[in-house]
């Protein structure tokens, strides 16, 4: 059964914690490129590609005993959280051009980036691991895919005015302090059953 509360809160994790990445700002670039439609078709593809990954990675998780996966859920989120805080700026990273702007290529060099740039990434642990947590594949699901759908977006219509008026450091601290209440949420169930 489909639980908006689920949905709704994975949404604002991912969101906040995919906002501060690299992924708003391939978007951005990509977007000032080219025509934003087709790199966010390419960009969506990619970014369902790894939803559906990290839920059947999730999905597994159920299968171990409840309280080792709390305790493992709040270990992940606690790296996670940790992750944003002592995240380093690696700078914008260059962007090869498409020969020409049709659908195919510039959705196709969308679809490549956000492929190799995002697998394994901290949103991808994330969704696997919020999968494992509610055992609500298809909200968890539906939630994380409309938080990276909403960031690419972003990035690609309007990251650098967003960047304007919200510091990128506080976006951080707020994804970084959902984290840790998720961690210590997670970690308190492990202790109390």
């Amino acid at each position: 059964m489909f639980s908006f509360t689920v949905a709704a809160l994975v949404f604002g994790v991912v969101f906040l914690a995919e906002l501060p990445d690299k992924t708003a700002l391939a978007g951005l670039m990509l977007g000032a490129r080219y025509r934003a439609s087709y790199v966010f078709a390419g960009v969506a593809a990619a970014f369902a590609v790894h939803v559906a990954l990290a839920i059947a990675a999730g999905s597994v998780l159920t299968l171990l005993p409840h309280r080792l996966v709390q305790a493992v859920v709040g270990l992940l989120f606690l790296a996670g959280a940790a992750m944003l805080i002592f995240k380093k700026d690696d700078g914008e990273e260059e962007i090869k051009k498409p020969a020409d702007q049709s659908f195919w290529r510039v959705s196709g060099a969308g679809f490549m980036l956000i492929l190799v740039a995002e697998f394994g990434d901290l949103t991808q642990i994330m969704t696997a691991n919020l999968a494992a947590r509610y055992d609500d594949p298809v909200s968890v699901g539906v939630g994380a895919v409309l938080a990276l759908w909403a960031v690419a977006g972003l990035g690609i219509l309007g990251g650098r005015t967003l960047m304007k008026y919200v510091p990128l450091a506080l976006i951080t601290r707020i994804a970084a302090v959902v984290m840790l209440a998720l961690a210590g949420f997670s970690l308190y169930e492990a202790v109390t059953g």
